[in-house]
């Protein structure tokens, strides 16, 4: 099943870019908050990136449902990113901001070869840009954590 419009509502944009605000507030934070309260920050980080990569998952369970005979793999894949961030929650809170920022990758490679299909490539540019932000956000006060950055 193909989708006719082309177009990305301004709503669309508005909730897209305005879902970067938790990554990037929370990001630039971690770097200023004393050391006290940079866990929590961190952890709110982590737990808001664990909210977006499920929801990224779950949009190919949308895309195969409108599908006369969902696609197993696709069903499956919608699963996996939530699997992945679940397991992000269970490790040190630096090393889940670095597998987040990497399932955040891979949920944008497999959005690239699955969005032409169901014609929404134009959300791609958008969604380039917003895991771009979301890695960067994620990545910066992992390695700051770790003290790679310090």
């Amino acid at each position: 099943m193909r989708f006719s419009n082309n177009n990305i509502s301004f709503v669309g944009r508005l909730l897209g870019y305005s879902g970067l605000v938790p990554f990037v507030s929370l990001a630039a934070l971690s770097f200023l908050v004393s050391s006290e309260h940079r866990s929590a920050v961190i952890f709110s980080l982590l737990a808001y990136g664990v909210t977006i990569v499920s929801f990224l998952g779950a949009i190919h369970w949308g895309l195969t449902m409108v599908e006369n005979i969902p696609n197993k793999r696709r069903l499956v894949w919608g699963v996996v990113p939530s699997l992945l961030a679940w397991i992000s929650l269970m490790v040190q809170v630096e090393f889940g901001l670095l597998l987040l920022a990497a399932v955040l990758l891979l949920c944008l490679v497999v959005d690239y070869k699955i969005y032409p299909n169901f014609g929404l490539d134009h959300w791609l540019r958008m969604r380039l840009i917003l895991s771009t932000v979301a890695i960067v956000s994620t990545v910066l006060p992992a390695l700051f954590g770790l003290g790679v950055l310090s």
